[in-house]
């Protein structure tokens, strides 16, 4: 495959994962969250609509920024502890395209961040209910006129392959405590988040997971 064709390929299988995305609800299927429920939000892929969508950074650049294809923000309920927690999915055409994205999500000294635009904030949450977002987001208090930049306390992300480099990754590699993998088809397919299987892998991506039970 040329390197025109490869570029050509991820760029269409990065569409049709997206658009699958966007059906996906707010809450993603299956996810819990560790300790009081906060508020589930999906950030991306989003309405084109919106002139602008959650992304990911770190502290002081203006310019590094992780775009998941996927990326649902867990909102923490308490204004004295402001937070969020995260879940990020990435469609990964090939193996150099893996190690370039796990790389993104590697474990870090420093702290990441998630920054919510204004226009994200003041829009409706989804087609055909008029509820600005803000308003489900407790550590807020009235209509933003600022950006909403939090703390990440927890990500997990899941990997879509290519069913071959699934397969081998399977067999031979560990993944990191907070990484998770699916054939690429899992996250094609129509309906994608209705599946029993994804529900209850999404279900272990989670702190949660590690309790014996939540109080």
């Amino acid at each position: 495959m040329s390197a025109d064709l490869g570029v050509n390929y991820r760029g269409t299988l990065d569409q049709l994962v997206r658009k699958r995305l966007r059906t996906w609800p707010q809450q993603p299927p299956g996810a819990s969250a560790l300790g009081p429920k906060g508020t589930w939000l999906r950030g991306r892929p989003g309405d084109p609509a919106v002139a602008s969508h959650p992304f990911l950074k770190l502290p002081g650049s203006n310019r590094l920024r992780t775009l998941p294809d996927g990326l649902w923000l867990h909102f923490s309920p308490d204004r004295s502890e402001p937070y969020c927690d995260i879940l990020c999915i990435e469609a990964c055409a090939s193996i150099q395209n893996l190690f370039d994205k796990r790389s993104r999500f590697a474990p870090s000294t420093s702290s990441l961040l998630a920054f919510c635009p204004v226009p994200w904030l003041l829009a409706p949450t989804q087609p055909g209910d008029p509820t600005p977002r803000w308003r489900l987001i407790r550590l807020l208090r009235g209509a933003p006129t600022e950006p909403l930049v939090l703390p990440v306390r927890d990500i997990r992300v899941l990997y879509g392959l290519k069913t071959r480099h699934y397969e081998g990754f399977a067999r031979r590699q560990v993944p990191h405590p907070h990484e998770y993998f699916c054939p690429m088809e899992a996250l094609t397919a129509e309906r994608g988040h209705e599946d029993p299987a994804m529900r209850a892998l999404l279900a272990r991506a989670s702190a949660a997971a590690s309790f014996f039970q939540l109080p």
